[in-house]
């Protein structure tokens, strides 16, 4: 497997940016909201950290990225289609992914959420429910926290890089 996202930027990257999606994962299982203070570090965080990682033009249209996805993440929420933190995480998220890599992140994406939904389905129904109780994700039905795949799904990613990036 060969990544677009350079070795340097992964690892640029990494220290960072896995401890958020971490943080997102857990907080939308635990109340069911990704929130805006991960999504602004998120965000942030490239603002900084990808003037370092990448040519200043790539770092560019990196941005003009996040802001196209946060306008079809607004209009999706808009009709009911996706949460609003989920929309803005997959905005702060954008700008991280090389443009290359656009296909094996959607390859990413939908392997870690089948995942996701198969982990937190099955711990709904194990002792680890009783060990967290009050989590607002055991009780929202066919609601599913997003957060849990869109942070697994970019810190795979960005993991992903620092091994088979370019």
């Amino acid at each position: 497997m060969d990544l677009a996202i350079t070795t340097f930027a992964a690892w640029v990257y990494l220290p960072f940016v896995l401890p958020i999606c971490l943080y997102s994962a857990f907080t939308d299982l635990r109340e069911m909201k990704i929130t805006n203070q991960a999504v602004l570090a998120l965000g942030g965080l490239f603002l900084v950290l990808g003037l370092i990682a990448l040519p200043f033009t790539v770092y560019l249209w990196a941005l003009a990225t996040m802001v196209v996805v946060l306008v079809v993440g607004i209009v999706l929420n808009a009709a009911g289609a996706m949460g609003a933190g989920d929309a803005k995480f997959l905005a702060a998220a954008a700008p991280y992914i090389a443009w290359d890599d656009g296909r094996t992140i959607l390859m990413i994406f939908t392997a870690t959420l089948l995942a996701a939904v198969v982990t937190q389905r099955i711990a709904k129904y194990t002792p680890i429910r009783r060990a967290v109780p009050h989590w607002v994700s055991w009780e929202r039905g066919k609601d599913f926290p997003m957060g849990l795949a869109l942070g697994g799904a970019l810190g795979f990613y960005i993991i992903l890089g620092t091994i088979y990036g370019a």
